[in-house]
């Protein structure tokens, strides 16, 4: 059983409740979008005209709790450790199971993470202070706009991560070869051209502020989808809570293209 499948079985089993940056080393990690039908296509033109942003690993057919090309034994009702309901766009309620809430209408979309990088960058040697933390870090929206679909847009939102000086290249050249999954820091440094005034007020996530010797790089972020669904004002909608996602059965070293890589 790998460990990717072992702390599903545990979310399953309602023994583990935490986040799961940190956890199942080498498996892809992914944001989970779940919403009628009758939005899906608009959803994922969205999310396909920013790609950089919410690169899709995999959708549900209608009705199923099940993307088969993501793990064979995943039940996505009962396999994260917390989930968002959103309602009317507005009331937001955190929830464990959503098996009494699934409904034969629904689409499922797997969206890439930034945690799938973080093993090529640990065996590099680069210092990774979220997660000797245990935290996913500070996520913000930013002034950019992201490209509108059907009745879906708004702004691009961005992680935020903090390196020494000294790794910032090799970030960058590591990042690079994960195209499908956010790609390099698409900025560094100041926030201010991002339309972010505080790094230590983020829109979601935790606090973590640079260090001295440090500089801050962003990448653009999935919950840009979640934001658009936020702003498309559905009545009901489920995405995962923040930093406990959908762990799958792929190796993140397949996500890997170290042709793409920075000179």
């Amino acid at each position: 059983m790998s460990v990717a499948l072992d702390l599903r079985m545990a979310i399953r089993r309602g023994d583990y409740a935490g986040l799961t940056t940190g956890h199942a080393a080498g498996y892809v990690q992914a944001n989970l979008l779940v919403l009628p039908e009758i939005h899906a296509h608009d959803f994922l033109s969205f999310c396909n005209a920013n790609a950089t942003a919410c690169p899709v690993l995999g959708v549900s057919q209608p009705g199923s709790p099940y993307i088969p090309a993501l793990a064979e034994d995943m039940d996505l009702r009962c396999d994260l450790s917390g989930y968002l309901v959103h309602r009317l766009g507005e009331d937001i309620q955190e929830v464990s199971d959503i098996t009494g809430l699934w409904r034969d209408d629904l689409v499922a979309v797997a969206i890439g993470c930034w945690f799938s990088m973080e093993d090529a960058l640990a065996s590099a040697g680069v210092r990774l202070r979220h997660t000797e933390l245990g935290i996913q870090g500070p996520l913000f929206k930013t002034s950019r706009l992201a490209k509108s679909a059907g009745i879906f847009g708004g702004p691009l939102v961005v992680s935020m991560r903090p390196f020494s000086s000294e790794a910032v290249d090799a970030v960058r050249r590591i990042t690079s070869r994960f195209a499908c999954v956010h790609g390099g820091p698409i900025h560094e440094g100041d926030p201010a051209p991002l339309g972010i005034a505080d790094l230590g007020a983020p829109d979601f996530g935790e606090v973590l502020l640079p260090l001295a010797g440090e500089v801050p790089l962003y990448w653009a972020c999935g919950l840009t989808a979640m934001v658009a669904l936020q702003n498309a004002g559905l009545d009901f909608f489920i995405t995962h809570a923040p930093g406990k996602m959908l762990v799958t059965d792929c190796l993140n070293s397949t996500l890997e293209d170290h042709e793409s890589a920075l000179p």
